[in-house]
């Protein structure tokens, strides 16, 4: 069971996440021919999962998709609202929910290593791409080979390379956030 302090702290870095991934949103690349741009927020996303668990890295991310669906700008290119969730990137923000909570898991049963952080970010932006695609899809009313060339194969690469970035990350993240925290109850 976690302390008052533990609490605390993991609350204030799941709203440090949340602030990291609606930056990351800002961080957009549009591609001609698809309504879905590259964004760095998936990046955040998945660091959040690893560092924070499943269940504070979905308060990160529910936090962050309420943010945006109240109006705040939040969600790619600066825009924000519940229309977003209607559009054809909602399912990947809808994606995120499911996602964060098994990279979460998954992270966790591997003891946060490197390589195993890897195979939960591509299980997590698996179920990403599955709601994502899914949804644009149905709101383009195109077929599934349209839907994947526009909302899944330009992406796969640089998805990668954000999943390797942020599993590499992630173990010195974590040990240095246990030394801050031993250092704090030391104190």
């Amino acid at each position: 069971m976690e302390s008052m302090n533990e609490r605390l702290t993991n609350a204030i870095i799941a709203c440090l996440f949340a602030a990291l991934i609606s930056i990351g949103a800002y961080i957009a690349i549009p591609i001609p021919g698809t309504p879905v741009p590259i964004v760095l927020q998936n990046m955040f996303i998945i660091l959040a999962a690893f560092i924070l668990g499943p269940w504070w890295g979905l308060a990160a991310v529910v936090f962050y998709l309420v943010l945006g669906a109240v109006g705040m700008p939040v969600f790619s290119g600066g825009t924000g609202g519940l229309v977003k969730f209607a559009g054809p990137t909602g399912g990947y923000l809808v994606g995120y929910i499911p996602a964060v909570v098994a990279m979460g898991l998954l992270s966790r049963l591997g003891k946060s290593r490197w390589y195993f952080n890897m195979l939960a970010g591509i299980a997590g932006m698996a179920i990403v791409y599955l709601f994502g695609v899914a949804r644009l899809k149905a709101v383009l009313h195109v077929d599934w080979a349209k839907a994947l060339a526009t909302g899944l194969i330009p992406f796969i690469p640089g998805d990668i390379a954000k999943i390797a970035v942020a599993g590499i990350l992630a173990p010195p993240i974590l040990k240095a956030l246990s030394q801050i925290e031993q250092q704090s109850t030391n104190a």
